[in-house]
């Protein structure tokens, strides 16, 4: 079975080459097809691209470059899906990296006839609790558990083609939340698991907010939750009650980021 991996990249020159490294590492033995999109990228991003993709013209890997102006990392990922050809496609940011075991262990839960659509799993040796519970074993999500969550980090999800033919992938007009929003999508019709090993590294380990990036705009990332949770509501997945909930949840959650980025 062939996996494509998808890797947007922007302004990545420091760290794009060990993401894609942790790619060609890995100890699955199927087909893999690496798409990096570069997203106009104004370093020498590019280029790093290029002599990868030019080292590797022999190897079993095939490696593709998508290069398009700047749009954003939703229509980014788009781009590569559109031009996939895997049985499965795995998410991959440029600044974050796979352990080596990470796609073997994953496609060995989507053969074992669980039904699996998606599958996301651990990352930064942290562990995921859900309203109080810690996950300890392969867990299927439901709708809610995303809202209260938005779990998993994007680099640790791989699903099939068929979920993205069903749900035509990120909504590109998304600069924050995409990922809880196109998440929740694939919930609403499909089988979402989750692996509760911590099998990537994510932005060189750094905290999920207050940094560099788009997750250090605090009230932006506030906004796209708020949106999300509005469409689950408008979609009938939550009722009322829980919306009111989920206002209030997300409000003291901000303001509590906030103050734990002005401590820093």
């Amino acid at each position: 079975m062939k996996i494509s991996v998808i890797i947007p990249v922007y302004n990545a020159s420091n760290t794009v080459e060990k993401s894609i490294l942790s790619v060609l590492n890995q100890t699955y033995q199927g087909d893999l097809e690496i798409i990096a999109v570069n997203d106009g990228s104004r370093d020498n991003s590019l280029a790093i691209l290029e002599k990868l993709e030019l080292g590797l013209k022999n190897s079993r890997f095939s490696f593709f470059i998508v290069d398009q102006e700047n749009g954003g990392v939703s229509k980014a990922r788009n781009a590569g899906m559109r031009v996939s050809t895997g049985d499965f496609i795995a998410l991959l940011d440029s600044d974050d990296e796979w352990h080596p075991e990470k796609l073997e262990k994953q496609i060995e839960i989507f053969l074992q006839g669980k039904n699996v659509d998606f599958l996301g799993c651990g990352r930064n040796n942290e562990e995921l609790r859900i309203f109080g519970r810690k996950i300890t074993s392969l867990h299927k999500a439901t709708v809610k558990e995303l809202l209260i969550k938005m779990f998993p980090q994007t680099s640790t999800a791989i699903f099939t083609r068929d979920v993205y033919m069903r749900n035509g992938g990120y909504n590109e007009n998304m600069t924050h939340g995409e990922d809880g929003e196109f998440w929740i999508r694939i919930c609403a019709n499909s089988d979402f698991y989750y692996l509760p090993e911590s099998l990537v590294v994510t932005g060189d380990g750094k905290p999920s907010f207050g940094h560099s990036g788009l997750s250090a705009n605090l009230e932006a990332m506030q906004e796209g939750n708020e949106y999300i949770i509005k469409l689950a509501l408008k979609n009938k997945l939550i009722g009322h009650g829980f919306y009111s909930f989920l206002l209030l949840f997300y409000r003291i959650k901000y303001y509590r980021r906030i103050i734990i980025t002005q401590l820093r």
